[in-house]
């Protein structure tokens, strides 16, 4: 068996941990320090795949179209998001580990088809929420993929966007019949509840990690009126 290859490491702000980047192959890694098994692997993507699909389905054919992606990870979920929207449309990524980005600027980039180097991709280094934030509605679809879901592993400070406060201004950030779209590791009934009380109406699919196998993750679809 090909042994695996350490390529690099990066430190998460704020004490986070520090992420491992490896290689074996045609196959990429990447782990967190003190957590067992991976965070990320380049063969199992589907679920990724999958939240920006939802989350953008209503931009069929819409000119102009505005997307955040909430988390570079290995590309794919802004590679999907691209595939979802037209030419005169754009997606922006924000990625808070300048590493990563370097890591998908790399061999890495080819897994998921080089989606950085699309013209429609524009790249925001820092937190996501301060994108969040926005006085005016931005984005036809927020697709957040920061974390394990609704409970910040690898950042504590991105519990604030699943918090009340974090999710009122994410639904001010949204343009009307806008689509927050959220991956998570695995259910929350609550938090169904918290994001119904902010006043998107709500949807949860349940997807594999791999087509039809491996995982089962959680997208919770979150319309605004």
């Amino acid at each position: 068996m090909i042994p695996w290859t350490h390529l690099g490491n990066a430190q998460i702000p704020n004490n986070g941990g520090e992420l491992k980047f490896s290689q074996r192959g045609n196959e990429f890694s990447i782990r967190l320090s003190g957590i067992r098994g991976e965070l990320m692997n380049s063969r199992v993507y589907h679920s990724e795949q999958v939240l920006a699909q939802l989350g953008c389905a209503h931009l069929k054919g819409l000119d102009n179209a505005e997307v955040l992606v909430g988390g570079l990870g290995m590309g794919y979920t802004l590679a999907a998001a691209l595939k979802a929207i037209n030419s005169k449309s754009h997606v922006t990524v924000a990625e808070l580990i300048p590493e990563v980005l370097t890591w998908n600027q790399g061999p890495l980039g080819r897994c998921a088809g080089n989606p950085l180097q699309d013209s429609r991709t524009k790249v925001h280094i820092g937190d996501v929420a301060e994108l969040l934030k926005s006085t005016q509605p931005a984005f036809d679809a927020i697709l957040l993929d920061v974390d394990n879901g609704p409970e910040g592993l690898t950042q504590s400070d991105n519990n604030w966007i699943y918090s009340d406060a974090g999710l009122k201004s994410i639904y001010h950030t949204l343009k009307p019949q806008g689509m927050l779209a959220i991956w998570s590791a695995g259910p929350d009934y609550l938090f169904s509840v918290r994001l119904k009380n902010t006043g998107f109406k709500v949807d949860t699919r349940i997807v594999r990690a791999r087509p039809g196998k491996g995982s089962k993750h959680s997208i919770f679809l979150a319309k605004k009126p």
